[in-house]
Order: C-alpha cells, then sequence, then structure tokens
C-alpha cells in the first residue's frame, strides 16, 4: 500500500500540475507570475512541484493573476481535500472522543456499500457496547484526552442503526482478530456471540481468514474502511488517514477483492467465530 506521507505528496503534486496548467495557459512564466505576485520566483517552483503546501490566499492570488479567477474556488477545495487527507488524532480528538465519532456520520450516512477490512479488530458496523467501551476507554486514557467515553459510545452505537437500513456492508476479518481480547473474556465472548447474529443480516457478509490461508501472494494489511468507490479511510496509530485519488482507491479495492477469496463464508465462518468463542472458556 501507498503510505500515508506519500499519498498526501501525491496528491499536492497533482495540484502542482494543475497550477502549472494555469499559468502555461495564461502564458506567463514563473518568473513574470511570481513578479505580479510579489513573490520569489522559487515560490511558484515550489508550489508547482508538491513540496510547498499553497494557503488559500496563495490560490486566490495564483488563479487572478492568470486570468482564471473561476478556477479559485476548485483549486482551494482540492487543496481543503488534501489537508484532510492525514489528520493527527490530537486535532482531531481535542474536544473529545464523542466529537471524533460524530464527524464520520454524514460519510457513513451516504455511503451505500461498505467494505471494510480488519487484521487486529471487530470493526465498528458490528461492535458491542461493551466491547466500544473497552476500546474507547483505552484510546481516552493512552490518548490523555477529556473523558467523553459514554456520550462517545453512545454516538457508535447509534450509528449502527444504519446495519438495518439498505446500506451493504461487507466485512473480512482475520481469524486472528477473534481472538484479541478487548475488554476481558466476557466482553470478547459477547462480541463474537454479536458477529454470529450480525453474520445473519440480509445487508451484512462476513468473511473470516483462516489463519492457516495461503498468504504467498498477499499479507495481511492496514485495516480499511472503502466507502462506495469513493473515499477510503485508514487509522493509523498516529493520525486517520482519508483517501480519495481514484487509482489509490482502485488498489485499496482490487485488496479487498484478493483478501476475500482467502476468506470462508457462511457455516465455514461461523464454525471459526464458535471455535474463537470455545478457546475463552
Amino acid at each position: 500500500m501507498t503510505s500515508p506521507s506519500s499519498s498526501v505528496q501525491e496528491a499536492r503534486r497533482a495540484l502542482g500540475q494543475r497550477l502549472r496548467e494555469i499559468r502555461n495557459d495564461a502564458g506567463l512564466t514563473k518568473r513574470a507570475l511570481a513578479a505580479l505576485l510579489g513573490w520569489h520566483e522559487s515560490k511558484c517552483s515550489r508550489f508547482e512541484s508538491g513540496t510547498r503546501a499553497p494557503s488559500e490566499a496563495d490560490l486566490r492570488g495564483w488563479a487572478s493573476a492568470c486570468g482564471a479567477a473561476d478556477t479559485a474556488e476548485d483549486l482551494v477545495s482540492t487543496a481543503r481535500g488534501i489537508d484532510g487527507m492525514y489528520v493527527d488524532w490530537r486535532k482531531m480528538e481535542r474536544s473529545g472522543l464523542k466529537q471524533a465519532q460524530e464527524s464520520v456520520l454524514p460519510l457513513w450516512e451516504r455511503t451505500e456499500r461498505f467494505r471494510i477490512y480488519s487484521h487486529a479488530l471487530v470493526p465498528g458496523p458490528v461492535q458491542t457496547a461493551s466491547y466500544i467501551n473497552a476500546l474507547l476507554t483505552s484510546i481516552q486514557s493512552r490518548r490523555g484526552l477529556i473523558n467523553d467515553v459514554p456520550a462517545a459510545v453512545k454516538v457508535r452505537v447509534d450509528k449502527q442503526e444504519i446495519v438495518y437500513g439498505s446500506h451493504r456492508f461487507a466485512i473480512l476479518l482475520e481469524e486472528s482478530a477473534l481472538r484479541k481480547r478487548i475488554g476481558g473474556t466476557e466482553v470478547l465472548a459477547g462480541q463474537l456471540g454479536y458477529l454470529l447474529s450480525a453474520a445473519a443480516l440480509p445487508s451484512v457478509s462476513i468473511g473470516i481468514i483462516p489463519e492457516d490461508a495461503d498468504r504467498s501472494a498477499l499479507w495481511p494489511c492496514e485495516g480499511f474502511f472503502l466507502f462506495d468507490d469513493h473515499t477510503v479511510q485508514v487509522e493509523l496509530v498516529s493520525a486517520h488517514l482519508t483517501i480519495t485519488q481514484k487509482h489509490e482507491i482502485a488498489l485499496y479495492a482490487q485488496t479487498f477483492t484478493d483478501l476475500a477469496e482467502l476468506a470462508v463464508y457462511g457455516v465455514k465462518a461461523r464454525e471459526l467465530i464458535t471455535a474463537a468463542i470455545a478457546s475463552l472458556r
């Protein structure tokens, strides 16, 4: 997979290419454009190469000086999207976990097809309240956040109502995720029992990739959420990554398809979940 830093850098280079095209269409050299804007020529070079992120004022000035003021808002919107691709958890959660949970609601509500892969945890749409509480309590303690865990748990539980609507969920779990004792034995047993129930919902497909699957061609990778065909979100140790580049989304979609071929479903998946429950006794 593409690294977070390279994803952002690639998006900045694409924006720089667009700035170069606008300048060339205006018949301006970098030196001439810099003179019009009162900049050093190197500033234009850094924007076009993607090594420096332009401010909104820079973008509006660029568009105006090139006689392309009608492109300004599109450029600004693109830049805002890039800024939102890689968000430090400290920034995202500075007002608490409740707000972080609420921030994704619009994306969830407008998504029709969810494809979710997890190598370590049972994912949000099919988590129990106790499992959510254990996860968020750990995050709150580890990151030293304000303690609004009960409110954040309620938001996430309420959000799960979407599973009972017209949305579709395809969830792939590594078998090892069934054995991570989040919240202890009792919490995990309840979570796995609920996972069996969720697998019976008409809107939910759950595949389990067995531990003994042949991984010669496809190793476990970072967990990710694929929202329709327009957005991928990845939760990293230090940050929250949002991917909107079409070719990267296609890579995640193909990876999901390849992982799905390794998974078992139906009776075989239920057997693996049941075995994980039995191992807790």
